[in-house]
């Protein structure tokens, strides 16, 4: 009873407030509803995007991965602090400038509307088949685990994880259809901080029972258990070679965290770049620390399980809090995790609204819809994506490597073609629209072929790797037949103060300093 009244008190009052916040905000134009009216400040715009990445899918799945595989997977988090820097200096700024609602408007200046469309197109499936699916099956798999609600019901368990995937799909299609960005990014603030809290309340306690009152004796106890475990340099066969850091990784990294509509739309919606460059940089410090969370209680998870649970990783991280915690801090976590889940499950149908409203419904179906139109457009597109995610979550059960893995698998597929399309149209002023698309069609069929028909015997992350490169020497020769038409992707649309933040560059040193002696540090 007492886990079910702090769920439900912190998951009430987080609503409450952002209804108090946003009682009087109109939403009447494009701009107020994808992209809370221009108004986002800095550390609105870390906590929303922190949370917007960090959801059930890391908390299950990269906990589940360090459980099984060691400290190997942190390549994924703390990487994540260059791409950043890399958004804050350069990515951003040329966004704001160009006063971009849609990362898809970006391709029809540099290319042409048949690439916007396309990208446009791509990007909204790939959200309904890959990550709304996993955020809501793996949220369920732990408010299931942790209230057993299966044995409540007098169900059976899948049936409890369907009753869970439309119960937490429901109230986060709420948020993001009535709410549009603003209540997204207000809500994400205050559950971000849950989530840090309740994050590393976990391996604070675990640590400290183990260490019988010392949290550093607990750690070394840990440590001493499996030192193999605390090792970032995987070897070629395992599941994260240290190799793929310098091939496909950082090609991912700079799409995911620079040109993904879900990601950069809240710095689309800073109130200026100054406040776009603290966001971005922000998160890149808490990406840093996000590894105390997200993989070092899957490393704790086998101190006290073994290898028993190497058949279902997945279970290890609901296991652990359920061990761990006390009962009147269960429920509290039980919010925040629900609160991670709604975050990120209401921040891709966001942008998948805003995907589909600004660069499909407006140019191919009403070109001459209204403010009031397209928002009541993205409404109703945020509302049939939800119910066909809700469709397709008991899909993913099963992943044989975990289900973080899973993801990034199924992400490669749209991940790479378009970040390729991206980096060549930033820096490469001949590629053309032409060779864009035949770039992204062969990068399509060249990723699925090799990783999910064929199973060629490399890491598919070294496999973005040859993509990308494969995929830029296919533009080069298709732009020497076909050759770029004018384009023109510097027109000035400044709707806010354009003056840069005086300590991004100073940060950003930081982040890259720490970044490579975190490596350094945990290198064996």
């Amino acid at each position: 009873m007492l886990t079910v009244t702090t769920f439900i008190g912190f998951t009430a009052f987080v609503a409450f407030y952002a209804w108090y916040k946003l009682r009087k905000d109109r939403l009447d134009s494009t701009d107020d509803y994808f992209l809370g009216g221009r108004s986002l400040s800095g550390v609105v715009i870390a906590g929303s995007m922190l949370l917007t990445n960090i959801s059930t899918e890391h908390l299950i799945g990269m906990n589940g991965s360090s459980y099984k595989n060691g400290f190997i997977i942190i390549g994924w988090e703390v990487t994540s602090a260059l791409a950043l820097v890399v958004a804050a200096l350069y990515f951003i700024p040329k966004y704001l400038r160009m006063g971009l609602t849609t990362i898809p408007e970006y391709l029809e200046k540099r290319y042409d509307g048949t690439v916007r469309s396309l990208i446009a197109l791509f990007l909204v499936v790939s959200f309904v088949i890959t990550l709304l699916p996993i955020v809501l099956y793996t949220g369920a798999i732990n408010l299931e685990s942790i209230f057993n609600i299966s044995e409540v019901l007098e169900i059976s368990k899948s049936e409890g994880m369907w009753i869970t995937v439309i119960a937490i799909g429901v109230i986060g299609s709420v948020y993001a259809i009535f709410g549009g960005l603003k209540a997204v990014a207000v809500s994400d603030t205050i559950n971000g901080y849950g989530l840090l809290i309740g994050g590393i309340l976990v391996p604070v306690i675990a640590l400290y029972g183990i260490g019988e009152g010392n949290i550093w004796s607990g750690l070394t106890k840990v440590y001493e258990h499996a030192p193999e475990k605390f090792n970032v340099k995987g070897a070629s066969d395992s599941v994260m070679p240290f190799g793929v850091l310098f091939t496909g990784l950082i090609i991912n990294q700079l799409y995911f965290w620079g040109m993904n509509q879900t990601i950069i739309q809240r710095a689309l919606g800073a109130k200026n770049l100054k406040e776009a460059q603290k966001g971005l940089l922000y998160t890149g410090v808490l990406k840093i620390f996000v590894p105390i969370i997200i993989v070092l209680p899957g490393v704790i998870g086998f101190n006290y399980f073994g290898d028993s649970m190497f058949e279902n990783q997945d279970l290890i991280y609901p296991a652990l809090v359920k061990k761990v915690l006390p009962l009147s801090l269960v429920g509290f976590f039980a919010a925040v995790v629900m609160g991670a889940v709604l975050s990120t499950f209401n921040s891709v149908l966001n942008s998948a609204a805003t995907i589909f409203s600004i660069d499909v419904y407006k140019r191919h179906i009403c070109k001459t819809a209204d403010e009031k139109r397209l928002v009541w457009i993205g409404r109703a597109t945020s509302s049939i994506l939800a119910v066909f995610a809700i469709l397709a979550a008991p899909v993913v059960a099963n992943a044989p490597d975990g289900l973080y893995q899973l993801l990034q698998q199924l992400n490669g597929i749209f991940f790479i073609p378009v970040a390729s399309i991206m980096l060549a149209g930033f820096f490469l002023k001949n590629i053309s629209a032409t060779a864009a698309k035949a770039a992204l069609f062969f990068g399509l069929a060249f990723y699925i072929l090799t990783t999910f028909i064929f199973k060629v015997d490399i890491h598919f992350i070294h496999i973005w790797g040859i993509e990308f490169v494969l995929n830029m020497g296919i533009m080069f020769v298709v732009s020497h037949y076909y050759p770029r038409k004018s384009f023109d992707d510097v027109t000035n649309k400044n709707r806010i103060d354009m003056h840069g933040w005086k300590y991004a560059k100073h940060l950003s040193f930081a982040l890259v300093v720490i970044t490579i002696a975190i490596y350094v540090a945990l290198s064996q």
